[in-house]
């Protein structure tokens, strides 16, 4: 029993010990987070005072030598000016059209068609066998007058043997002799007759319409055309306030979009001196090369040339801007080792497409801003790199 009681005693003093153990070491861990808390203050606080300082101090020589102080710059992209060609256009639609159309037509009367020797869409040369007429009543005929000149040249031999022996007379023989002569003009005259029967192309070129058939009447008209498609032509309607700027000889610049968008260059060969009482338009024309991917009727846009001038200044068009002084570009100019922007007053001049002529305001080498000019107050600090 003694044994037992000294055992609890034992293991009372233990656990005793054990808690009066941790009840040191958790006052000392409170202890420390205190210390460093305190710590992290006073480095806070002064981190402020030395903070103050320095914009203090920064505030201090600012005031000495204004130019150390800190701008913000935007960044803009420029681009420096040279002079170059400026032209304008009239933009206009026009068409491509053939200088040679041919209606083909007999040389005679017509007649039913008995063969046909062209397809629509065939190419043929002038002269061609297009179409053979029914000939029968000219063949007919050439047959009886060949008959009578047989009949007449034997009558005339007759005369001519009775006059070699002193029988009959002179007018007897000249009857002869005219009777002949006759018939072989008839007979000549059939003969053409008989060639009219053919159809032949009157000149070189596409046969754009074939609208006959064998046992149908040919009479002509529009049953065959053939166009000309090396000798092809641009007509334009142009109004008429640009009567005097567009003249013979005037540059063309021609692009054919269902030709992928084939550019041909050439000049106004035609230019009327009519206008239309409707469109108030006059009429041009002008040349274009033989080309055979060219199509008469085919849809053209037409670029005529009414202005033109060399070595001049041109700027995109974006970058105009107006006030209440007009109109102006921002520029990039260095001062006291510095970008910055500045307003260029400018006076324009033509504007086609994204280029507009500048005729005042700007020179050779200046430097505009072409991109981040938005907003820009003159005398902004600029930038062209990422800083």
């Amino acid at each position: 029993m003694q044994n037992l009681f000294r055992t609890a005693a034992v293991i009372t003093t233990l656990v005793l010990l054990a808690a009066c153990g941790a009840k040191n070491s958790n006052s000392d861990g409170n202890k420390g987070i205190a210390e460093k808390k305190a710590q992290l203050e006073k480095l806070k606080v002064q981190q402020k005072e030395i903070n103050d300082k320095v914009t203090s101090l920064e505030e201090e020589l600012i005031k000495l030598d204004p130019s150390l102080k800190k701008e913000n710059k935007k960044l803009v992209a420029i681009t420096a000016l040279e002079p170059g060609s400026f032209t304008h256009y009239i933009d206009l639609q026009g068409r491509v059209d053939a200088n040679n159309i041919a209606y083909v037509a007999p040389r005679g009367q017509g007649g039913l068609v008995k063969a046909v020797y062209v397809k629509q869409g065939q190419y043929v040369n002038k002269g061609q066998l297009l179409l053979k007429l029914d000939d029968a009543i000219a063949q007919k005929q050439i047959d009886q007058l060949n008959t009578q000149l047989a009949y007449a040249k034997d009558l005339l031999q007759r005369q001519q043997n009775l006059w070699d022996q002193k029988i009959g007379t002179e007018v007897q023989l000249l009857n002869a002799k005219n009777n002949v002569v006759n018939i072989e003009k008839q007979l000549a005259t059939a003969r053409e007759q008989l060639s009219f029967s053919n159809v032949y192309a009157e000149m070189s070129g596409v046969a754009e319409t074939v609208n006959i058939k064998v046992g149908e009447a040919f009479m002509g008209g529009q049953q065959i055309r053939i166009v000309n498609t090396n000798d092809l032509k641009l007509m334009v309607q142009v109004p008429e306030n640009y009567m005097e700027a567009v003249n013979v000889g005037t540059p063309v610049v021609i692009t054919l979009p269902e030709a992928n968008n084939k550019t041909i260059n050439t000049k106004v060969s035609v230019a009327g001196k009519l206008i239309d009482p409707n469109s108030r338009s006059f009429y041009v024309e002008a040349k274009l090369p033989a080309d055979k991917s060219l199509r008469p009727n085919q849809i053209a846009l037409v670029k005529l040339q009414d202005y033109t001038a060399k070595s001049v200044i041109s700027v995109p068009v974006g970058t105009l801007q107006n006030d209440d002084k007009g109109k102006f570009v921002m520029a990039a100019v260095q001062e006291n080792g510095k970008l910055v922007a500045r307003k260029k007053p400018v006076t324009i001049g033509e504007l086609y497409g994204d280029k507009v002529e500048i005729k005042e305001g700007l020179k050779e080498g200046d430097r505009i801003i072409t991109d981040g000019f938005q907003g820009l107050y003159d005398g902004q600090a600029i930038t062209t790199s990422m800083e």
